[in-house]
């Protein structure tokens, strides 16, 4: 068993994996207040804790994904920080950006991510653990229009295109999607370029904006079961009327518990519910409010 969770922090995205292995991986940080803030981050903490391999992902420096990261390394610690490699500044560095910066220089604890790269227990499995099921789709260091936005970035103009595209997924079991920030404009000039695999979960890019739409052509390749889309205004959201969708607006922190055959998913929010899962009666108080369980693809 896998559990998947996109934590309800406002403007902003956090996320872990505790991993069917023995691996946890959280993916950005962001909170809405101290209390919140601390309550995820113990969470993490004791969740972590077990796991012998922890790594943090950071998509990009935009504020709503590193905010309290320096926190974070005291109450929970970074001993691997996987990022694409670039050289973002900013005119106004906050206490968390020049932490971000402190991790993305530091030679020990940086691990720069692209196409394809590899890393014993990301994807790798030894005799001493299983690997954690992490795979990079982008970037391409060679993409003339990514090394645009490694420029922008350098620049101190724009962040959200250097996000990654990466999966996590589990043998016959779930596959989920993460893009970052990255913008429908810049997805759209690279996306021949990436290889797009089916998924089952997929993480709307831009917290579900109209201005991170994931174009019809790239979503029929992707086909997911469930759309995540994140905690933007409305006013500003896609809601990817022909997909099934959760809004974290309504339905708060999300968790999908994931082993071989179902996926059963839980939100925090009693109130919220969806009409295209279905029922293993799988209730957990202790986990959330139950709304439904489905089957990963590769395991139909």
């Amino acid at each position: 068993m896998s559990r998947i969770k996109s934590f309800s922090v406002g403007n902003g995205d956090m996320f872990y994996i505790d991993h069917n292995s023995d691996n946890f991986t959280t993916i950005d940080c962001c909170y809405e207040d101290e209390e919140s803030r601390d309550q995820n981050f113990e969470e993490i903490k004791e969740k972590s804790s077990k796991k012998g391999i922890t790594r943090f992902i950071s998509t990009h420096p935009d504020e709503d994904h590193i905010k309290g990261i320096a926190v974070f390394c005291d109450k929970v610690g970074i001993i691997n920080f996987y990022v694409v490699k670039n050289e973002a500044t900013k005119s106004d560095e906050t206490d968390s950006f020049k932490k971000y910066c402190e991790l993305r220089d530091d030679t020990k604890k940086a691990f720069y991510v692209c196409e394809g790269c590899n890393r014993l227990w990301m994807n790798r499995t030894n005799e001493e653990r299983g690997s954690a099921g992490i795979n990079f789709l982008w970037p391409d260091r060679s993409n003339s229009d990514f090394m645009e936005a490694l420029s922008k970035a350098k620049d101190g103009e724009a962040f959200n295109n250097v996000s990654p595209i990466f999966t996590y997924s589990v043998n016959d079991g779930v596959k989920a999607m993460w893009m970052g920030d990255m913008e429908t404009e810049f997805l759209d000039k690279i996306k021949d370029s990436v290889a797009w695999p089916e998924i089952d979960i997929l993480f709307a890019p831009h917290h579900g904006r109209e201005s991170g739409k994931v174009s019809s052509d790239v979503l029929e390749k992707l086909n997911p079961q469930i759309i995540v889309i994140g905690e933007a205004p409305s006013k500003n959201l896609d809601y990817y009327s022909n997909y099934n969708t959760i809004t974290q607006n309504s339905a708060k922190d999300i968790i999908f518990e994931c082993d071989d055959s179902r996926i059963h998913v839980y939100v925090s929010n009693y109130n919220y519910n969806v009409s295209y899962l279905e029922d293993d009666k799988a209730y957990d108080a202790s986990i959330g409010h139950y709304i439904g369980s489905f089957t990963p693809k590769r395991a139909e």
